[in-house]
């Protein structure tokens, strides 16, 4: 199973991204961009990857057991930008609160704990909103990124982990829960 743990983000805020999607697609050639459906959207805070079914009970424990050192907390999803040179993908940023980064780092620890290897770059909290194949499209992106005000689309209170299954398909990726945690408070 490819697994990763993930936040969810409220249908608010949802709505708010998927109009900057609209925005952007009215505006653009649309060539060699592979937009997030609304309802995929999330901050991912461990990627996993393929996980051996004998394992996933494992990864389960371990996210069950870090949700209950934490307290829910608020989380503000603000501004839009992009990774890479050409951009290959175009997120809208999320604040890093201390509650969020002391949940994300104590998750990575546990994982690293129970033979996960440490993701070798820093958290950078976002959430994708397009992967973009052409450079062309990225230019495109960066420029339209770089006019925008920095926008805040809503705060998102987060009260759970998620470990989800990732299938990946022609159609798109499939994100199935496997567990879900109640962050205590």
């Amino acid at each position: 199973m490819r697994l990763f743990i993930a936040v969810d983000i409220d249908a608010s805020v949802r709505r708010e991204l998927e109009a900057v999607q609209r925005r952007l697609r009215q505006n653009l050639s649309g060539r060699g961009l592979k937009w997030v459906h609304p309802d995929l959207i999330h901050l991912t805070l461990k990627f996993l990857g393929e996980v051996p079914d004998a394992s996933v009970p494992q990864v389960c424990q371990v996210a069950r057991e870090t949700a209950a050192r934490h307290g829910a907390f608020e989380l503000r999803v603000q501004g839009l930008g992009t990774f890479g040179r050409p951009p290959r993908v175009f997120w809208a940023g999320v604040q890093i609160s201390e509650a969020l980064s002391l949940l994300q780092e104590d998750l990575e620890r546990n994982f690293e704990n129970a033979g996960w290897p440490r993701e070798e770059k820093s958290f950078s909290g976002h959430l994708t909103l397009a992967r973009l194949q052409d450079p062309k499209a990225g230019s495109e992106i960066a420029r339209f990124v770089q006019q925008q005000p920095s926008s805040v689309f809503g705060d998102v209170w987060v009260n759970e982990l998620i470990v989800y299954e990732s299938q990946l398909s022609s159609k798109g990726p499939v994100y199935t829960p496997v567990g879900r945690y109640d962050l205590i408070g």
